[in-house]
């Protein structure tokens, strides 16, 4: 016996082709959540009603129509709730195919046995490396651990989360959605930031994040807001209309620095900074504005490469010199 919940990932998706399996999705059940740029939810309770199939079955079938329709192959990760599909189409990892963890109790343990805590939702570096002092390593021994250990290390709040999580409770429903209609990232420093060149590249790192996420899912954007956090936890936030549409990542840091240049933060204490992508529209409709000079081409086609660099190797495998070690 299986869930109902879907997570479908559709590797190495071009941009441009994520709306149609959206609405391929669309055609099997109405509850189908965006995962912007290559993945959904679904949940196909209704579905498997109407077409008097199982979850795993109906997505076998997704993957026979993304085929035949669009010439792509996906992962499917099969399971009682988002947490659990998401990390069963995790066990798949690029490879296309179907993953089904077991509706039950048993075999959802069992599934969660060999799980790292850092697979798990909100456990970040510092929380891993607190359950690691203990011997905490995977889900199955954070679910096995007794309640006042677990508290003693993260705390009442975030040692129940963590242990709810790490025995597959989710219940987090599957919402309906459209791909977002902002794109936004941010930077927290490790200690409050006074130098500007730092902060620099911190937004070169962030302009290069949204750029790549805006052309993975085929939009670009009109207007971009910078907001900067500081140590008295107040904040300024700045917008700017860009002069094209675009997603273009050194459109995108012209912008950012010139946003950051315009708040004079010659002796601010900076503990965080963040960019956002707002009015968003479909990159095919975009127009722009020819450019003579052949640096700009030339600067296109080394980002499009590095983007097939990452979409094969991962996020860390190309970009600008000059960002930011952020893992």
């Amino acid at each position: 016996m299986t869930g109902s919940v879907l997570h479908v990932r559709f590797p190495g998706c071009p941009p441009e082709r994520y709306p149609a399996l959206l609405r391929l999705l669309h055609g099997i059940t109405p509850v189908v959540q965006a995962l912007p740029p290559d993945a959904a939810l679904a949940d196909v309770r209704g579905a498997q009603r109407y077409f008097g199939l199982d979850a795993v079955q109906l997505a076998r079938l997704i993957r026979v129509r993304a085929l035949a329709l669009h010439g792509a192959d996906c992962a499917v990760g099969v399971a009682g709730n988002p947490l659990l599909a998401r990390l069963a189409a995790g066990r798949l990892g690029r490879e296309p195919g179907v993953f089904a963890v077991p509706d039950t109790p048993d075999g959802v343990a069992g599934f969660l046995a060999d799980q790292p805590v850092t697979a798990l939702p909100g456990v970040g570096r510092a929380t891993a490396r607190a359950l690691a002092g203990y011997g905490l390593e995977t889900a199955g021994q954070v679910a096995a651990a007794p309640p006042a250990t677990l508290q003693r290390i993260l705390g009442a709040t975030t040692a129940r989360r963590v242990r709810e999580t790490a025995g597959g409770v989710d219940p987090t429903p599957v919402t309906p959605s459209a791909p977002a209609h902002t794109v936004a990232a941010e930077h927290r420093f490790d200690h409050d930031e006074l130098d500007a060149g730092r902060r620099r590249r911190a937004l070169l790192t962030l302009a290069n994040e949204v750029g790549y996420r805006l052309r993975e899912s085929g939009r670009t954007t009109r207007a971009l807001t910078l907001t900067v956090h500081y140590a008295d936890l107040t904040a300024t936030t700045r917008a700017r209309a860009l002069p094209e549409p675009t997603a273009h990542t050194p459109a995108l840091v012209g912008v950012a620095y010139a946003l950051h240049d315009a708040l004079g933060l010659q002796r601010a204490r900076v503990r965080a900074v963040a960019l956002r992508a707002e009015e968003l529209d479909d990159a095919a409709r975009a127009t722009r504005q020819l450019s003579l000079d052949p640096r700009d081409e030339r600067r296109r086609r080394a980002e499009a490469a590095a983007d097939r660099a990452r979409r094969r190797f991962g996020p860390r495998a190309a970009g600008p010199a000059g960002v930011l070690d952020v893992a």
